[in-house]
């Protein structure tokens, strides 16, 4: 298997509110529209899928729940070049409808960061560090 993530999927409770939330609150671009099925959005290296619980739920498992709890154990990672960012993101996600979960500080393992829920609960970290080094692309160099 090569190590590649090609889509992580969302499960949504409300499909129209999460895509205004990532597309035009956040300016994840995507082809889709809010009245879709599921939704693509199109980042560097992955691409991310919106799609209703109940339904992800069901492709799963027809005998899986559709219910989450308060946490999943998955936390998913916005990496920023500069540490004015993680600041001007996490009040970008406040404004689209976000819950800041942790205000950006200073971390054990000397970087910056904090943490923002989209409208279904996903936990995003946003975190900066002076070391970290990015590709062309925009995704991060893991040495």
């Amino acid at each position: 298997m090569e190590p590649r993530i090609s889509i992580i999927t969302l499960g949504v409770k409300d499909l129209k509110k999460s895509y205004q939330f990532y597309h035009e609150g956040l300016g994840f671009p995507t082809s889709d529209s809010a009245v879709s099925d599921i939704v693509f959005f199109q980042t560097n290296g992955t691409c991310l899928a919106l799609y209703p619980l109940d339904r992800l739920a069901a492709d799963v498992s027809p005998n899986l729940s559709d219910t989450r709890s308060s946490f999943s154990g998955i936390t998913i990672a916005h990496n920023t070049r500069n540490k004015e960012d993680v600041n001007t993101i996490l009040e970008l996600a406040e404004k689209a409808g976000g819950k800041i979960e942790k205000p950006a500080q200073n971390t054990s393992w000397g970087g910056y960061s904090g943490y923002f829920s989209d409208p279904d609960g996903y936990f995003w970290e946003v975190a900066y560090a002076d070391s970290w080094k990015f590709h062309d692309d925009g995704s991060l160099v893991i040495e």
